[in-house]
């Protein structure tokens, strides 16, 4: 079984107190820059939130990196983490560094600023039904209509965010459709490509 453990740098300074260590995501988080590299869950979106609301205390003003790579997951915990990064203050610029997919291209598409790296990819789709489908034929049809709604809702974001009618998003999220980070930019996925972070 492979291990998911991702090893995070020691920061070592010396000071008037002695060394001191930590983590280089807190250093991160003092320059306000975030990361979502995992999957879109209400763990990692609960961490994220934590951050921005924290971060909004901080200072109103001061903008925001999200940093992200990440295949997706859960639409629930995803549009919580959307409507926090709406009702900020500050602007968030989005940065996908390899891939943002499916839910995480919500997320992406959303920044303020949205920057790709040259070999960075995003991948939109329809919400998926997860686990299990069975029971009664009340309860699947009830189980579809709420995927038909939260369809609608996610295209309806998207189509916020990227100027794209509702027809064109239905038309491309009907099956898994790429870009490169030159296409999202003409699809207006994305702003510009960047060489340098």
């Amino acid at each position: 079984m492979e291990s998911s453990f991702v090893y995070s740098p020691q920061i070592i300074r010396e000071t008037s107190s002695g060394l001191e260590r930590y983590d280089v995501r807190d250093q991160m988080l003092a320059n306000r820059e975030l990361e979502l590299t995992s999957q879109v869950d209400a763990g990692s979106c609960a961490g994220v939130i934590r951050n921005l609301l924290f971060l909004e205390r901080e200072d109103q003003d001061a903008p925001v990196t999200l940093y992200i790579n990440s295949p997706g997951g859960e639409v629930q915990s995803g549009l919580a983490l959307y409507d926090v990064m709406q009702a900020v203050s500050y602007p968030i610029r989005t940065v996908c560094l390899g891939m943002a997919a499916s839910m995480a291209a919500l997320l992406f598409i959303s920044g303020d600023e949205r920057e790709m790296l040259p070999h960075s990819r995003v991948m939109i789709h329809d919400p998926l039904i997860g686990g299990g489908l069975g029971g009664s034929a009340l309860s699947v049809k009830a189980r579809a209509d709420d995927l038909m709604r939260i369809r609608d809702i996610t295209a309806e974001v998207i189509s916020r965010h990227t100027g794209m009618t509702l027809e064109q998003v239905f038309a491309l999220t009907a099956s898994d459709t790429y870009f490169e980070a030159e296409a999202a930019v003409d699809a207006g996925l994305a702003d510009r490509i960047i060489t340098s972070l």
